[in-house]
C-alpha cells in the first residue's frame, strides 16, 4: 500500500530536530498506520532506515531477554536487518514492539546511554498498556498517538494537495461559498472513515462493496484480538459493549446504559470488558461533567459516560448501514438521531486535541451539552447538529451560566458567528479552536 500523508508527519520531523531526543513511541489501534508513517519518515528523513519487527520473531526477543547493553543491542539489531546502523543517520524502527515487552524497557538506556541512534518505537495500545509484567520507561520516551484518518487527511487522499491546503488554511467565508463540495466529501468520509487501508484503495478504485468488505476484516481482525488477549468470558462481554455502541448513541439521551446491553446487566460485570476497549484504543469513553468551570477535571462524574467506536467507518459497517443511506442525499445527517454526525466531530477533535472530552449534564436538569472540553485557559461547549437546526437552548444556558465559555454548535449550517455563539461547519470541526 502507498503512503498517503498524515498531519503527525510535522511533528515527527520536530522530534528529530529536537534538542533533548528522547526516544519515540507511536502509539494506536491496530491498523490505523503507524508502521507505514515510520517507514515514509525514515525514507525521506534518513540516510538508511533499520526496521525490526518484533512480532512472532523469536531472534528479536532474544536480542532484549539477558541485559539492556545497547551497543550489544544496536548490532544485533545490525545483523537482523542486515543495516549498518549509524548515529544520526539511521532511523531504528522497533515495529510490534508491545509482543517484546523488554524491548520496550529498553528505550530507557536507549534514552540514558545512547541518545545519537534515533529510536521509533510502534506499538498497539493493547499490548502497551496491558501487560504489566515490565515497567514502562516513563519519562524516557516521547509519545504521539496515532489516530485514524480525520476528514482532512482524507481530503488529501482523495483530492490531492491543493484541495487539502485549501480546506486547512482556505479564508472560513470563501470555504462555505463552496460547501456542496465539502458537503460531498464529507458524505464519503462517513462511508469509508479513516483507516489508511480502506481509504487507499477507496481512492484507487472508488469500489463501495471493497469498502465495505476491508471494514468487515478489520473488524474481523479485532475480534480475533479480542478472542487472542482475553478469556472467554470476558470476550463475550466485550462483543456485548461493542455491539451495544452504535444502538445507544441512536437514542435521543446518548448516555451509555449497562442495562441495556442485557436486562439485569450491572457495572461490576462489564467494567473489565469496558476498560479493554478503552485501553486497546478501539473506542472513547467520554464522561460527564456536572459544571462547566476550569478545570473539568473536577467536576467529573466517571460513573456517567458516553461511549464512541474509533472509526465512524467502522461504524457504519458495524450498524450495515446502506451505502446508499449515506451518499446520496442528506439522509445521513438526519437519521440515527445525530449519532453518525456525533461520532464524527468527536473523532475530528481527538486527532487534533490533547485534553480530554467531556459531556455535560448538571444534577437535576434535562440540561445537556454534546461534548465539553477546555483549550487556551478557555472551556469550550460544543453543540452538534446534524442538519441546520439552528436551536441551541442547552448550549445557550450553559454560555450564560458558564459566561466565561465558548459557545460552538457544529452543524450543517455555514459558518456564523453571532453575539454569543460560534456556527462551525461541519467540514470545518478540525478547525474549531483556530477559528472559534
Amino acid at each position: 500500500m502507498e503512503y498517503m500523508e498524515r498531519q503527525l508527519y510535522v511533528k515527527l520531523v520536530e522530534w528529530k530536530n529536537g534538542r533533548s531526543r528522547k526516544p519515540l513511541m507511536l502509539k494506536g489501534a491496530r491498523q490505523v498506520g503507524k508502521t507505514r508513517l515510520l517507514e515514509e519518515f525514515g525514507r525521506r528523513e534518513f540516510d538508511s532506515v533499520a526496521i525490526l519487527n518484533c512480532d512472532k520473531n523469536a531472534a528479536a526477543a532474544a536480542l532484549f531477554q539477558n541485559d539492556f547493553d545497547i551497543q550489544r543491542i544496536l548490532r544485533g539489531i545490525s545483523a537482523l536487518t542486515g543495516v549498518n546502523i549509524q548515529p544520526e543517520k539511521t532511523l531504528i524502527i522497533l515495529d510490534e514492539i508491545q509482543e517484546v515487552p523488554r524491548a520496550i524497557q529498553a528505550l530507557k538506556y536507549f534514552c540514558e546511554d545512547a541518545s545519537e541512534y534515533p529510536v521509533c518505537a510502534a506499538g498497539s495500545l493493547l499490548g502497551i498498556r496491558l501487560r504489566g509484567e515490565y515497567s514502562y520507561p516513563v519519562g524516557k520516551v516521547k509519545e504521539f498517538t496515532l489516530y485514524p484518518m480525520n476528514f482532512e487527511e482524507f481530503v488529501w487522499a482523495v483530492e490531492g494537495e491543493t484541495v487539502y491546503s485549501a480546506l486547512k488554511n482556505g479564508p472560513v467565508e470563501e470555504l462555505s461559498q463552496l460547501s456542496a463540495r465539502w458537503i460531498e466529501l464529507l458524505r464519503q468520509y462517513y462511508y469509508t472513515g479513516g483507516m489508511p487501508e480502506v481509504v487507499y484503495h477507496y481512492v484507487q478504485e472508488h469500489n463501495l462493496e471493497t469498502v465495505r468488505e476491508l471494514q468487515q476484516q478489520i473488524l474481523r481482525d479485532y475480534s480475533d484480538d479480542i478472542s487472542k488477549h482475553t478469556d472467554p468470558r470476558t470476550a463475550i462481554r466485550i462483543h456485548q459493549i461493542w455491539q451495544s455502541i452504535a444502538q445507544q448513541l441512536a437514542k435521543e439521551n446518548k448516555k451509555f446504559i449497562y442495562g441495556h446491553i442485557e436486562k439485569g446487566a450491572r457495572a461490576k460485570d462489564f467494567e473489565i470488558a469496558l476498560q479493554w476497549l478503552v485501553d486497546a484504543g478501539l473506542i472513547y469513553r467520554i464522561s460527564r461533567v456536572k459544571k462547566g468551570n476550569l478545570p473539568l477535571k473536577f467536576y467529573e462524574d466517571a460513573e456517567a459516560f458516553k461511549l464512541y467506536y474509533l472509526d465512524c467507518g467502522l461504524m457504519g459497517a458495524i450498524t450495515e448501514a446502506p451505502a446508499r443511506q449515506i451518499l446520496i442525499g442528506d439522509n445521513i445527517f438526519k437519521e440515527y438521531k445525530g449519532a453518525f454526525t456525533e461520532q464524527y466531530v468527536l473523532q475530528q477533535l481527538m486527532t487534533v486535541h490533547s485534553s480530554s472530552m467531556y459531556y455535560y449534564h448538571p444534577d437535576n436538569s434535562q440540561q445537556e451539552v454534546d461534548l465539553v472540553t477546555q483549550a487556551n485557559d478557555s472551556v469550550y461547549g460544543i453543540e452538534v447538529k446534524a442538519e441546520e437546526n439552528l436551536k441551541a437552548k442547552s448550549l445557550k444556558l450553559f454560555h450564560e451560566d458558564y459566561q466565561e465559555s465558548q459557545a460552538i454548535r457544529i452543524s450543517m449550517a455555514p459558518y456564523r458567528q453571532q453575539e454569543w455563539l460560534t456556527n462551525i461547519p461541519l467540514y470545518l470541526a478540525l478547525r474549531m479552536f483556530e477559528i472559534a
